[in-house]
């Protein structure tokens, strides 16, 4: 699957195991967990492949405040215990979001997705 990111230290964060750590204040078990988890991404044919994967706890997130969310997605970082989330957006062929998006209808066709962000969402 090909990764998009929000932004060049989004990428770093996502990539290199020293800029990973300094996210997670030194945590190596979160850093190798985030970029174990950014290489399943990549190597996932389409969404689903992550889909069906209980371990990566894929589930849509709601609107929350003034942050709108509709047709964001998250994954655990390493389990449910831990609160850090990597945020995600499907992208069609094009690069842009799916509009209204049915991941029912659409997950086994994605194979282009845009990481938001890595942080503790719940918070």
């Amino acid at each position: 699957m090909e990764l998009v990111y929000a932004s060049e230290t989004l990428k770093s964060q996502c990539t290199n195991i020293k800029a990973a750590r300094k996210l997670f204040h030194g945590d190596s078990q979160l850093s190798i967990s985030l970029l174990a988890r950014i290489n399943a991404l990549q190597q996932a044919e389409t969404l689903k492949d992550i889909i069906v994967q209980p371990t990566f706890h894929f589930h849509k997130l709601k609107n929350k405040g003034r942050k709108k969310l509709e047709g964001y997605f998250a994954i655990d970082v390493k389990s449910r215990k831990d609160q850090w989330r990597i945020i995600l957006q499907p992208l069609d062929e094009n690069e842009k979001p799916y509009v209204p998006c049915n991941m029912d209808q659409i997950a086994g066709k994605v194979s282009i997705v845009e990481i938001s962000e890595v942080s503790k969402h719940y918070e």
